[in-house]
């Protein structure tokens, strides 16, 4: 013989489960048809079935249940999730730092690398400190950023504008979409 351990607490905080239910009246929906019914009844078409009630819609008047295994529920839910999981793309944010008084070649080095951070897909912090006096001299910075941009060509695009934050003055950029 089968025993069957019923559960008033519920494993999920929002879903009420056989005896936390404490409506009179609910939905009961089933796979061809949606009834009204007074718990009890479903209660007991539930344990007759050995499975669970479970309340799906709380807010509706009357709210909805329906009689499943609440456990394989939980079980495909977790597997699903899992599965959306693994298919996710986790975007890296390089950095490139420069600075105000950065010379023409290592521009470009610092734009090549940034090519191949952009290719790869990720996206590219690029930041300059201004030290001391430098901090006078911010005019200089949106200079260097223009002339970063203009050696990177159409690879990547600007996220996030040039933007001043303390002593340092940061730009995000994104890979462009194909």
């Amino acid at each position: 013989m089968r025993i069957l351990i019923w559960r008033c607490s519920t494993i999920n905080k929002n879903v009420n489960l056989n005896e936390g239910i404490r409506q009179r009246e609910i939905r009961l929906v089933g796979e061809e048809e949606s009834r009204i019914v007074n718990t009890r009844d479903a209660l007991e078409l539930a344990r007759e079935q050995e499975l669970d009630l479970v309340m799906i819609s709380p807010t509706a008047t009357p709210p909805v249940c329906k009689i499943m295994d609440y456990n394989k529920f939980l079980y495909e839910q977790s597997k699903k999730e899992k599965e959306n999981r693994k298919n996710q793309k986790f975007v890296d944010i390089k950095e490139i730092r420069l600075s105000p008084t950065i010379e023409e070649n290592d521009i470009e080095i610092k734009a090549n690398n940034a090519k191949k951070f952009l290719s790869n897909e990720n996206k590219v912090k690029v930041s300059i400190r201004f030290r001391g006096r430098q901090n006078i001299y911010t005019g200089q910075g949106t200079k260097v950023f223009d002339i970063f941009i203009s050696k990177l060509g159409d690879i990547g695009m600007i996220e996030k504008p040039a933007k001043l934050e303390g002593n340092n003055m940061i730009m995000i950029l994104a890979p462009k979409k194909h």
